[in-house]
């Protein structure tokens, strides 16, 4: 009865077109869920990026760049119109929008996580000055679903955003890695917390570019004694 009055109140807007979900009590409408562009193959074995010709096998970032994690998984390709409800989900207060992103991972990728059979998963963090602005972390929805729906540990606080970066869209890739360096830290206190060994972790982000961000939390991981890193992302950019 409670929900039902909440969505009466507050219909859900459908991540996609942003209007009232139609039929209500879907996640998105139908006739939208076929305007966003799944990565298919053929797509980049490291990052997954799309990439134009079926004889590539890596993006050209991942062929000219050392990345230190295992592979990646994004699910949509971030055009316009994804741009769009990403910006809303994490600046609007969309938070909704997550239960469709993850409804949609866990469909066509569920079993890709699965088989890489994480120990843990982990979000991306922000500045807490973002996180007070924002009211949530958006990665730390993204997380949390996720492991609710395959049955996976997630620890949000292992990794902290200490230093107050500016946006990385505004970046070339050259500043990023500045930008990005002492950024985040790892907490021994909340990996001695779990009592148990970790050798894989799943990091999980909203959007995947030129992977700085991923590549930075990786090393962090790595030095402290994590053996592999992958990475799940909502959505990329192209391999070409």
């Amino acid at each position: 009865m409670l929900e039902y009055l909440i969505n009466l109140l507050y219909p859900r807007r459908c991540p996609i077109c942003g209007d009232i979900v139609s039929p209500r009590g879907s996640l998105a409408c139908p006739s939208c869920k076929t305007k966003v562009k799944l990565i298919e193959e053929p797509r980049c074995k490291k990052c997954s990026k799309a990439l134009e010709f079926e004889e590539q096998e890596y993006c050209y970032d991942c062929e000219t760049k050392k990345h230190h994690y295992t592979y990646g998984i994004s699910l949509w390709e971030y055009d316009k119109i994804m741009q769009k409800s990403i910006a809303a989900y994490k600046y609007k207060g969309r938070r909704e929008y997550a239960d469709y992103y993850i409804e949609e991972f866990i469909k066509h990728h569920g079993n890709k996580i699965i088989k890489i059979a994480p120990d843990l998963i982990v979000p991306i963090p922000i500045h807490r000055s973002k996180l007070k602005a924002r009211g949530y972390n958006q990665a730390e929805v993204l997380s949390t679903g996720i492991s609710k729906a395959i049955g996976i540990d997630s620890l949000p606080n292992l990794l902290h955003r200490d230093k107050k970066t500016l946006p990385q869209k505004q970046l070339n890739d050259k500043e990023r890695l500045i930008n990005l360096q002492k950024a985040f830290s790892f907490s021994n206190k909340e990996y001695k917390r779990l009592n148990k060994t970790i050798n894989k972790v799943l990091l999980v982000d909203d959007i995947y570019t030129t992977g700085s961000t991923i590549e930075a939390c990786t090393r962090i991981l790595l030095d402290n004694g994590i053996r592999e890193v992958f990475f799940i992302s909502v959505c990329i950019g192209k391999g070409f």
